[in-house]
């Protein structure tokens, strides 16, 4: 059965009215035991990410900087999080929870993070709510223990990976491919291993389409042995941010074949949440579990 990464860290006050759904992850616990699609036993809290795993990623300069709350006005704007205390917790506990679910993957064949997927992080700034790039630190740290040969970054939120991407330019053992609306955040995009930028009002046919036309192709090019993929739902029609039109159909669909694909080719991979801002909360929270759901359709 998958193991699922959580914690109580993963939700912080933030100011009344601001774009970030914090309270999704702790949405996503309770809709997940209340369906019944993953039991209590199953859910385990991963702990705070090591400072040496840490600083594979990111420079010691910018961790002293977020560890001391040290951001500049600039930095902070650029960031969209009030620093604090908290927001420290918060982000070492999400980056351990992809972490520590890429080692179960190795174990079960997937193991999910009820938070992560902060791939606007770059290795000596945040960017886009993204403190610390979580799949960066877990890919690195299972390259450096020798746990992985070949990692292939599969990312399909609506943005452009844009920190992942910068970080790995110039490692060949990690594969990046980014799936997103072109037309969008960032601004100024970055050069994954593999960008498809979509056009803006792609739905369900067409982006299942292209998903399918390049994903099989890639893992024959690639030949990775470990997965990450970076589950956004700001792909939803309903996204205030994602200006893409999948239904929540459309992103299980996506789901399926990605996972599907990687239990095919008993490829293990670590599963994080990524963005999703749609208008209702409870849109968000139901794709997101969508995902949970068929990790156990499919695994467990």
């Amino acid at each position: 059965m998958p193991c699922l990464a959580t914690s109580d860290r993963y939700v912080l006050d933030l100011p009344a009215g601001h774009r970030f759904p914090i309270t999704k992850y702790e949405l996503i616990h309770q809709q997940l035991l209340w369906q019944g699609i993953a039991p209590l036993t199953d859910f385990y809290d991963p702990g705070l990410c090591a400072e040496e795993d840490l600083l594979r990623v990111h420079t010691l300069e910018y961790w002293h900087k977020v560890r001391d709350q040290q951001l500049s006005p600039a930095e902070v704007r650029r960031l969209g999080l009030p620093q604090s205390e908290r927001l420290v917790l918060r982000s070492l506990s999400s980056s351990a929870g992809t972490l520590q679910s890429a080692r179960h993957a190795l174990r079960d064949g997937v193991a999910l993070n009820l938070a992560g997927g902060t791939h606007h992080a770059f290795a000596d700034r945040g960017e886009g709510f993204c403190v610390f790039n979580d799949i960066a630190i877990a890919a690195m740290h299972l390259l450096h223990h020798g746990l992985a040969r070949q990692v292939l970054v599969v990312d399909l939120d609506v943005h452009q990976g844009d920190g992942t991407a910068s970080i790995f330019r110039h490692e060949p053992r990690v594969f990046t491919f980014s799936m997103h609306a072109g037309a969008n955040y960032p601004l100024r995009k970055e050069q994954s291993d593999l960008d498809v930028e979509l056009p803006l009002g792609m739905g369900d046919a067409a982006y299942l389409a292209q998903l399918h036309a390049t994903l099989p192709s890639l893992l024959e090019q690639v030949q990775p042995d470990f997965i990450f993929f970076q589950a956004g739902v700001d792909v939803l029609a309903t996204d205030k941010l994602g200006k893409l039109a999948l239904t929540k159909e459309g992103c299980r669909q996506r789901d399926a074949f990605v996972l599907g694909l990687c239990r095919q080719h008993q490829l293990p991979v670590a599963v994080s949440m990524g963005g999703g801002y749609s208008e209702r909360i409870g849109d968000i929270v139901d794709a997101h579990c969508n995902t949970f759901r068929t990790a156990y359709e499919l695994f467990g």
